[in-house]
């Protein structure tokens, strides 16, 4: 299920996109929001205490914070496609390798602990989806030709269980299981707290929204 449900969920999405062509990412918002809540809850309710259990608290710590600098850089690129902003711009019709590489390597980090946490690809799926779909949307619109829309959308798909797969065979990832999972939980973190924070509007009261936020937690508590 770990190598299976990411590749599914991205593939998915883009014959979502593809069949139904939706104009307007702003009916993702909901989903989107529940997304981030839920992987941010199971991100503290599986990684944090595994982490914080086995590994020195100070150094965990560190690479907690080298994890959100680390997405705060790869954001400079992918220009906050992680979260729902994709600024692609729909008349040039190359390749947009940048946004390519750094969500690979995005999407690659979120494969490393799910060799080991099951449980969390569920809250990598929820989060993939209304990514994907706003990508997809935003590859399909521009001047991107089809074949090299499908090849990102292929290729973006395989990273997570490139990750996972990476993560159950080399020595050094798992001999720096806690320090690389806790640089996963930074990532994660800077990730869902974003969305969280863009979904409030201004700040303005948004009932939706808050539920969906509250059922993402329960959810992932209840797992």
């Amino acid at each position: 299920m770990i190598y299976i449900l990411p590749i599914l969920g991205v593939l998915l999405s883009f014959i979502f996109v593809l069949v139904t062509k939706p104009k307007n990412k702003e009916t993702f918002k909901l989903l989107l929001a529940f997304s981030g809540a839920f992987l941010l809850a199971i991100t503290v309710f599986e990684l944090f205490p595994e982490v914080y259990g086995d590994g020195d608290p100070k150094t965990v710590g560190v690479f907690i914070m080298l994890g959100i600098l680390l997405q705060i850089f790869l954001e400079f690129f992918s220009k906050g496609a992680e979260h729902g902003h994709v600024h692609i711009n729909t008349e040039n019709s190359n390749f947009p390798w940048m946004l390519f590489l750094s969500l690979s390597i995005h999407s690659l980090l979120e494969g490393l602990p799910l060799e080991t946490h099951h449980n969390i690809v569920y809250g990598i799926l929820i989060h993939k989806i209304p990514i994907a779909i706003i990508l997809s949307i935003f590859l399909l619109n521009s001047k991107v030709k089809l074949a090299q829309a499908i090849f990102f959308i292929v290729l973006f798909s395989a990273m997570t269980p490139l990750g996972s797969l990476l993560s159950a065979n080399i020595a050094f990832i798992q001999t720096f299981h806690v320090e690389i999972t806790a640089l996963v939980i930074g990532v994660l973190l800077h990730i869902s707290t974003i969305i969280l924070f863009e979904s409030s509007e201004g700040h303005k009261f948004n009932l939706r929204k808050l539920l969906v936020i509250i059922v993402g937690i329960l959810l992932a508590y209840f797992m």
